[in-house]
């Protein structure tokens, strides 16, 4: 008989919102957005904007629009003027039609790119300045390009409009955490040896689906402690059947909506972690709670990196990066260490309400063996915070 799993710790503001047909923001944080937008448009000498996304990703759209970019779409706005969405596949528009309230949707007809330049001429964008936020295409950005004076790439302080979130953003956020972390509660409960990767991914999934989470991503790596010859985790599940003695360490995401958590752990199969899995993980502890103890208002990321060289001073490098920001995207600051491939750190202050994903992944020098651990934080005045409730430490199963 089906069992519908646990659900997500959540306080009641958060359940107040989870539990809605169709979430939606308040109307003072669409407002705020709106501004924003406006504002940067405004400061870039553009006016008239164009957003894109395609295939799940193109954050901009669900962000000002609250439609999840389940296809080509392009958003349309110009201060002044109602905004406008144009959505390839005709059979979605009936529910974005439900759910848009602040924007005409439209289908985008044979060419999404030229139905929505339709609309622009209208407005009068002929030979104008037009801004664009997301990854167009190099085949539309060709015809936009005929049509516009000059295509102003606002895709950078767009970003920055996303480093630090509201406390609205954050409840918002922390569901998605909660929803994350039931996939961790679901592995200490249920992985057993014998079990597939594949089968690992079921269990995972289906602890937060029942729930309307929406999977992200689920990693997973598996081998013997005692014989290792992995050392961070793979992007596609496996045969591999897990067994006693082994790691298994994984990085999950599950979404609520557009707004998710991440979640790392390593968990030891019906055995005690070998002393060199053990001086792994206690390293990677380490590491974590001094770049949480560094990411405070008015630090910068040179900081954070500093926090983080206990791994190498252990010994131990890492494969994974070691911080980055997160919650609208892959945001930064995106940091490594110096034993490892790493770009010039970002001209960036700390800020509070800034998110963080904080994830050592801490390895051998010679890459036979690694672990991982870690989540997903916001910056407070008392450090970095976490967004999670899942259990720490080097899990026993």
């Amino acid at each position: 008989m089906y069992q519908k799993p646990p659900a997500p710790d959540l306080t009641d503001s958060q359940r107040a919102i989870f539990e809605m047909e169709w979430p939606r923001f308040s109307a003072i944080e669409r407002d705020r957005r709106r501004e924003a937008i406006e504002d940067l448009m405004s400061s870039n000498d553009v006016s008239h904007l164009l957003l894109y996304g395609a295939g799940g990703r193109g954050s901009a759209v669900p962000w000002l629009m609250e439609w999840p970019v389940t296809t080509e779409v392009i958003a349309i706005v110009t201060p002044g003027e109602p905004d406008s969405l144009y959505i390839q596949y005709f059979n979605h528009t009936p529910f974005a039609e439900r759910l848009i309230e602040d924007a005409s949707v439209n289908w985008g007809g044979a060419s999404t790119i030229r139905t929505a330049i339709s609309e622009l001429d209208r407005r009068g964008a002929a030979g104008k300045r037009i801004g664009v936020i997301g990854a167009l295409p190099f085949g539309p950005y060709e015809i936009l390009n005929e049509f516009a004076g000059h295509i102003v790439n606002l895709n950078s302080a767009y970003t920055n409009l996303r480093l630090v979130k509201s406390q609205e953003e954050l409840d918002w956020f922390r569901i998605g955490a909660a929803l994350s972390d039931l996939a961790i509660d679901a592995l200490v409960d249920e992985m057993r040896p014998g079990m597939t990767e594949h089968e690992l991914a079921d269990i995972v999934e289906h602890s937060y689906v029942p729930h309307g989470g929406k999977s992200g991503i689920h990693f997973f790596g598996v081998t013997s402690m005692r014989e290792p010859h992995l050392y961070v985790p793979a992007q596609v599940t496996s045969h591999r059947p897990i067994a006693e003695g082994d790691i298994v360490f994984t990085e999950i995401t599950a979404s609520f909506w557009d707004h998710s958590g991440q979640v790392l752990r390593s968990f030891a199969i019906a055995t005690e972690p070998t002393p060199l899995y053990r001086d792994l993980h206690d390293t990677a502890v380490a590491a974590f709670d001094a770049i949480c103890a560094a990411a405070k208002p008015g630090n910068r990321p040179e900081d954070l990196i500093v926090a983080g060289q206990i791994i190498e001073q252990n010994g131990f490098t890492i494969c994974d990066d070691l911080i980055h920001g997160y919650g609208g995207g892959y945001l930064p600051p995106v940091l490594g260490l110096p034993s490892r491939r790493e770009e010039p750190a970002p001209d960036l202050t700390l800020e509070a309400g800034m998110m963080m994903v904080v994830q050592p992944n801490v390895i051998t020098t010679d890459k036979s063996a690694g672990v991982q651990t870690g989540e997903c934080i916001v910056i407070t005045e008392e450090g970095g915070i976490s967004l999670h409730s899942a259990p720490r430490g080097f899990l026993a199963v």
